[in-house]
């Protein structure tokens, strides 16, 4: 098994070059942890959004987000897409996790990753249910290990969150569909399944596309 995974790993990092994969998912559907596991494996770097954009409230001492609906796009573009002119990134590929999840920021998130090198060759979504991140998210919030985040403590929050997704971010993952970028994955499973999931599927879809690059 570790053979098969190892090839697989092999195929991706020979078929991503220093591109870049996006992750994208539901509240509670493992983007970041997928995120960080799957960007140590290929020797990439790993960039969350939602990361980024606490950080920077943070620092700005502002609240953008704290009510679940996504950052407005002129914010988004401020902040997050300058990482990818990083210096210290010029070299790797990156792991994304969720870079642009709001309709109409793909295609220059797409642009500005091209632009810098880090062509994104792939965009995974990882599929769970509405339940699924519900009950993912009462029993995080029993065992506390997400933090003291408003959006793990609000169920309100929490719910908008999750209309946003279906509202906002549906219609990205629809227009990467359309360009062929798509990797549907089941993320019902186990941490080390989900990450198993992950890589077989982009193995499989670099097997296919190879250097296949959509015209944006």
């Amino acid at each position: 098994m570790k053979y098969i995974m190892d090839a697989q790993i092999q195929q991706i990092k020979t078929w991503l070059g220093i591109g870049s994969i996006n992750i994208f998912g539901l509240p509670m559907s493992g983007k970041d942890t997928v995120g960080v596991q799957l960007a140590e494996k290929l020797g990439a770097k790993f960039l969350s959004s939602g990361m980024i954009v606490r950080a920077m409230e943070k620092a700005t001492g502002q609240n953008i987000t704290g009510n679940g609906k996504l950052m407005p796009s002129n914010v988004f573009y401020e902040w997050v897409l300058p990482y990818f002119e990083r210096e210290d990134l010029w070299k790797y590929p990156l792991v994304l996790a969720s870079i642009g999840r709001w309709s109409g920021e793909e295609d220059e998130v797409m642009s500005v990753a091209k632009n810098s090198g880090h062509t994104i060759r792939a965009a995974v979504v990882l599929q769970l249910s509405d339940q699924d991140v519900v009950e993912r998210w009462e029993a995080a919030k029993l065992l506390g290990d997400r933090g003291l985040r408003a959006d793990d403590a609000d169920p309100q929050v929490f719910q908008t969150r999750i209309t946003e997704y279906h509202e906002k971010t549906l219609p990205v993952l629809q227009r990467y569909q359309e360009l062929g970028l798509l990797v549907s994955v089941p993320a019902n499973g186990t941490r080390e399944q989900v990450l198993a999931n992950v890589i077989e599927a982009l193995a499989n879809f670099a097997s296919h596309t190879n250097n296949f690059i959509p015209e944006l």
